[in-house]
């Protein structure tokens, strides 16, 4: 018998009772033939590539949930970072390309579009700084695209002119999105390594390194971890890793399946499977449950980053057993604004941002969906980027920050962004400064353990 009576049971429960899905099936596809001296004809080239490689993304999604009773929440399409394809082109501002990617989500069904990107860890070409100039105006004016940058690297080090600038840039897409509690941030995240295979937004792209397409899958699961610790009571760390590990492996045997089943019927290749516990707002889907659960009172408490990093490395651990196509990210998400539990944790005052930052050096990403005062100053906006970098490029691991100082609310007030983005309680930050510090410029340079070849 290929599977038991026990594990069919099991597996049904996952999906009816404790939130397991697809989080997302996102297509890569390589946009640089479509380059272009002229702007207009770049991005007919790209719109007219999209239709033709990611036509069936949205019906074949459909049908596979259909016949195999998997939910997959979100088709998304990942992009050539944008700042390499417009490169050709005499356009100064990048804005149209987002525009023409929105339409294009829009008219085939996708929910999220990635790859309005720049890759500046080492420094800026031309092309970069038009795109980045470019970010407020096109994550203002259009509605699934997504952007990102990335300005650190464990090999670069830590470009800090982009850092500051990305600050200011922070700064003026949560003014133009101010009558929707700055959206316009939830859509935009800052990198250190950031991954070439992410299928995740806000921060994914397809890498210049990847295959003409392919499709990547993102699984998500917290509610089946925790619902499977909670027939741990009384058990030591090892017989608790040891149920995370088997739990994880469970659920990525899941997300091969749908990704190879999905990638043939489109006739592109398979990719990576991402097996990150990416929570939602709803009740029950939630990392922090997962360390409460853990015997934490609340997540944030001592212990916390103790307990995220067993979770994690577990989480990754049954993911290889399970595939040989890991990739993305793979562990455990905490944004703040998606999970129910951290949410919970900042209002009960045992989750604050320092102790956050602290928590992202063993998770899978960093500063995720942190809404700060509308007043916080662009160099203090700088200098939390600064520390996530910081992170990243030392412990040799993908950070990133997805900052969002809301326009006219304080510490403790609420911002809403809807849907899977959720909402959240404005955090505080420090009240000393870091404008001396950001104002130097330059470049952190790569650590010693950088150096190998």
């Amino acid at each position: 018998m290929l599977f038991t009576p026990k594990e069919i049971t099991e597996t049904i429960d996952m999906f009816l009772r404790y939130k397991l899905d697809i989080r997302a099936i996102t297509m890569g596809i390589s946009l640089l033939d479509c380059a272009s001296s002229s702007g207009g004809e770049a991005r007919k080239k790209i719109k007219d590539k999209i239709y033709r490689v990611a036509g069936k993304l949205v019906e074949t999604g459909r049908d596979i949930e259909l016949e195999y009773g998997i939910p997959i929440i979100n088709k998304r399409i990942a992009v050539t970072p944008i700042a390499l394809v417009a490169a050709a082109s005499s356009d100064a501002d990048y804005t149209p390309y987002a525009q023409v990617l929105d339409e294009a989500a829009h008219e085939l069904g996708i929910d999220f579009v990635g790859g309005f990107s720049a890759l500046v860890q080492k420094g800026f070409t031309d092309s970069d700084r038009k795109l980045i100039a470019s970010i407020p105006e096109a994550l203002s004016t259009t509605e699934r695209v997504c952007s990102s940058v990335n300005v650190a690297s464990t090999k670069s080090g830590i470009n800090m002119d982009a850092v500051r600038l990305m600050g200011n840039i922070i700064k003026e897409t949560a003014a133009k999105t101010a009558a929707k509690d700055a959206l316009g941030c939830a859509k935009l995240v800052v990198f250190c390594n950031a991954p070439e295979d992410n299928p995740f937004m806000a921060g994914a792209f397809h890498g210049i390194g990847e295959a003409e397409s392919c499709l990547n899958v993102g699984v998500s699961g917290p509610g089946a971890i925790k619902a499977a610790l909670e027939h741990c009571k009384g058990m030591n760390f090892s017989e608790l890793a040891d149920t995370i590990k088997k739990t994880a492996f469970k659920i990525t045997r899941m997300g091969q399946l749908v990704g190879k089943e999905a990638a043939k019927r489109i006739g592109v290749p398979f990719g990576i499977l991402d097996l990150s516990l990416a929570p939602t707002p709803a009740v029950g889907d939630s990392v922090a449950r997962i360390l409460e659960e853990m015997g934490l009172e609340s997540a944030g408490t001592h212990g916390s980053t103790a307990a995220l990093a067993m979770l994690t490395d577990m989480v990754k651990k049954g993911g290889i057993m399970a595939s040989t196509r890991v990739g993305g990210f793979s562990g455990a998400f905490i944004p703040v604004s998606e999970d129910e539990g951290m949410i919970a944790a900042i209002r009960a005052g045992t989750l604050s941002l320092d102790k956050l930052e602290a928590m992202t050096c063993v998770c899978s990403v960093g500063l995720d969906m942190v809404a700060l005062p509308g007043d916080t100053s662009a160099d203090t906006i700088s200098a939390i980027i600064a520390d996530e970098m910081a992170i990243g490029m030392v412990n040799n691991k993908t950070t990133a920050a997805r900052l969002i100082p809301v326009p006219g609310k304080q510490a403790g007030d609420w911002a809403e962004f809807g849907g899977l983005l959720g909402g959240a309680p404005i955090l505080p930050v420090h009240s000393a400064g870091s404008s001396v510090f950001i104002a130097r410029g330059g470049h952190i340079p790569a650590p010693l353990h950088s150096f190998r070849n």
